[in-house]
């Protein structure tokens, strides 16, 4: 634990920029200052809401399981019908008639065009609900139907190709984004508000996601950025930390890791090599997950020093941006990026919620993670 000053500030920051780009509907921003992100992921938010959890502030995780809740029982008869056919024949459901990966503070599609089919943040929700509600010994029947609806539409479509955490290869299946498919199932399997046959099937896909991963998500011992790859993508993070596909010490683990330190990690972290979004910077959220996964290793000196980098690329009003582009990949890309949307987001509410995950993790927040 650092006696830096700056860390209690940015702590306090990052739970107030959250708090401000929180709707009434619960929904959190991924940006309020950057227009593209003026919408709501379930990959983003359960993160952030996992964040919000583990500092204290129930009121606010809750409120944004609420918004999931409701997203998923306004479209019950849209999952059942998926489903439905997606049982008979998954390639009977055409990509645009799947759930969305994003939508607007109040439920909404967002209306525009994007890459919409992706599932993990799916799963990420249904985990983020098991450790907030035994975190807190919380109640979850209030989102029950929703999580219920969840696990259906999951187990159906988990195995088909969509769109990575970057929006990116949606021909690919990635285990970056079958990890959460499969924690969530797994915690869902042991939920006494499901039907118990659909417990069961959870429990089921969880291990047939496992079995897969291990059978063709792997190259030279560590784990790939998609199915057929030689390549990391730092996302794979997520796969040991905190998705537990993979315990700490085991080999894949252990591999997965050494090779995304040695490639993509030279002070924050890079999201692959080939990245030119922005000219490919490095990334505070994947700095946060490095440095979680550092923390529960007991690799205490690396994760403070990952979160001493954060901290050092706070602006002036301690605001986290999604990237910073000092060290970029591919520097002469950034300037067609700012020309389309603008400077790169920030604040970005995924950064400070990473940000709190690793701060707590280390000690630095007064609450012991859990």
């Amino acid at each position: 634990m650092t006696n830096n000053p700056i860390h209690a500030l940015l702590i306090s920051r990052s739970i107030e920029v959250i708090k401000d780009g929180q709707a009434a509907t619960g929904a959190y921003l991924a940006s309020p200052t950057f227009p593209t992100y003026q919408y709501s992921w379930f990959r983003d938010g359960a993160f952030i809401a996992d964040a919000m959890s583990r500092v204290g502030e129930i009121a606010s995780a809750e409120a944004f399981f609420g918004w999931c809740d409701r997203i998923l029982t306004d479209r019950r008869e849209q999952i059942l019908d998926l489903v439905a056919r997606g049982e008979r024949d998954v390639e009977d459901v055409a990509l645009t008639e799947h759930l969305h990966t994003r939508y607007t503070i109040d439920g909404q599609e967002s209306g525009t065009e994007w890459q919409d089919f992706q599932l993990d943040g799916y799963g990420t929700w249904l985990w983020a609900l098991d450790r907030h509600s035994i975190r807190h010994g919380r109640d979850r029947t209030a989102f029950a139907e929703g999580a219920a609806l969840t696990v259906r539409y999951l187990c159906v479509f988990w195995a088909s190709p969509f769109y990575d955490w970057w929006e990116e290869n949606g021909h690919r299946r990635h285990p970056s984004s079958l990890a959460p498919i499969r924690r969530g199932l797994l915690a869902a399997s042991g939920w006494e508000e499901l039907d118990p046959g659909l417990r069961k099937r959870a429990a089921i896909v969880a291990g047939e996601i496992a079995a897969l991963i291990a059978a063709e998500g792997l190259h030279d011992g560590h784990l790939t950025k998609y199915f057929g790859s030689d390549q990391v993508d730092a996302s794979l993070i997520a796969c040991m930390t905190p998705f537990e596909l993979y315990p700490m010490g085991d080999p894949v683990a252990t591999a997965t890791i050494e090779r995304i330190e040695r490639e993509l990690a030279p002070a924050g972290v890079y999201r692959f090599l080939d990245d030119t979004y922005y000219g490919g910077g490095e990334w505070i959220l994947l700095a946060g997950f490095l440095g979680w996964h550092h923390a529960k290793a007991g690799n205490l000196e690396r994760a403070q020093e990952l979160a001493d980098w954060i901290a050092a690329q706070a602006d002036v009003t301690l605001n986290l941006p999604e990237q910073v582009d000092t060290h970029a990949l591919h520097p002469e890309r950034i300037a067609e990026w700012v020309e389309r949307w603008g400077p790169s987001a920030s604040p970005l509410l995924w950064s400070h919620a990473m940000y709190l995950t690793l701060a707590t993790s280390l000690g630095m927040t007064g609450v012991t993670e859990r």
